[in-house]
């Protein structure tokens, strides 16, 4: 079973993570707001479940088998080694999650999609050479609250220190590189994970770097002060939104294309479903303090 992510906060008291139950902003609950408030009210309140897809699933799985690469010692770091590391995991993701072993309609079918995965690991092998690397972090759950008390949590997939101790935060997409005007919500994930090693370690990464396996690109961003501020305001300012929709329990629903991949469309006004009684205990769910509070 995959080790538990590295856990990077601020120099704290014990336990370990002094944040752990506070409700925290992340680059998926914030992207979860901007799209849709009642998606982000289902699944952040609500917590309802959802079923897992092939791609999430495969994205997972790519991503467990990068983190094992780096166990091993830096010559054996090969495509070949990729792909032994891929059935182990596989068989791992499915003990550890049962539901994603009911995916696939027979044996032909998921070996169909394994092969797909086994494409996306041999194209990481075109982007750079694993042997040359030695990250100084690999799954990072990082964690910092803001000077205004916000919590930001996210986790950083590689984090790499140069000799002269620039830092570089890399972020493995399984997907394919995003056109050119639907760049920014990628670029604001990337400034988002900036941020928490910024605030966390007193260093703006020099370097963002978004690999994209799906089609062999690769998007960076070096980022200054100025734009982790910037992106700070932000983050701040969709969370006093989010405290404002909490308090008051009402998150409406907004429509998009993105509205076809959503499994929550029964309880959608908007597709003509009945959105289930705002939690009594909601407020405290997420903030901490019953709804009605200042």
């Amino acid at each position: 079973m995959s080790a538990s992510p590295e856990v990077l906060t601020r120099p704290a008291p014990s336990p370990e993570r002094p944040h752990a139950g506070r409700a925290a902003l992340s680059p998926s609950r914030i992207n979860d707001f901007k799209q849709c408030p009642l998606l982000f009210r289902l699944r952040t309140i609500d917590r309802l479940p959802e079923p897992p897809s092939p791609a999430a699933t495969r994205g997972t799985l790519v991503h467990s088998v990068l983190e094992r690469l780096f166990d091993l010692p830096a010559g054996e770091r090969t495509v070949e080694s990729a792909r032994a590391l891929l059935g182990p995991q596989w068989q791992e993701l499915c003990e550890r999650e049962p539901a994603v072993a009911e995916l696939f309609a027979d044996d032909a079918e998921a070996g169909a999609w394994l092969r797909g995965a086994t494409t996306l690991l041999e194209t990481y092998f075109g982007l750079e050479d694993p042997r040359r690397l030695e990250p100084a972090g690999r799954e990072m759950l990082c964690e910092v609250e803001l000077p205004s008390g916000v919590l930001l949590r996210g986790i950083v997939d590689r984090l790499d220190v140069a000799r002269d101790g620039a830092l570089r935060v890399v972020d493995y997409k399984t997907g394919r590189s995003p056109a050119e005007q639907f760049a920014g919500s990628a670029l604001f994930q990337m400034r988002f994970y900036a941020l928490l090693i910024w605030r966390l370690r007193g260093v703006v990464p020099r370097r963002l770097q978004l690999l994209y396996l799906g089609d062999g690109q690769v998007l960076t961003y070096d980022p200054d002060e100025a734009s982790l501020l910037a992106t700070e305001r932000t983050v701040e300012a969709v969370w006093a939104a989010i405290r404002r929709a909490t308090l008051a329990g009402e998150f409406a629903p907004r429509t998009s294309r993105l509205c076809d991949w959503c499994s929550h469309q029964a309880l959608c006004p908007s597709f003509g479903g009945t959105t289930p009684p705002f939690p009594a205990d909601g407020a405290e769910r997420l903030l901490g303090v019953e709804a009605g509070s200042a």
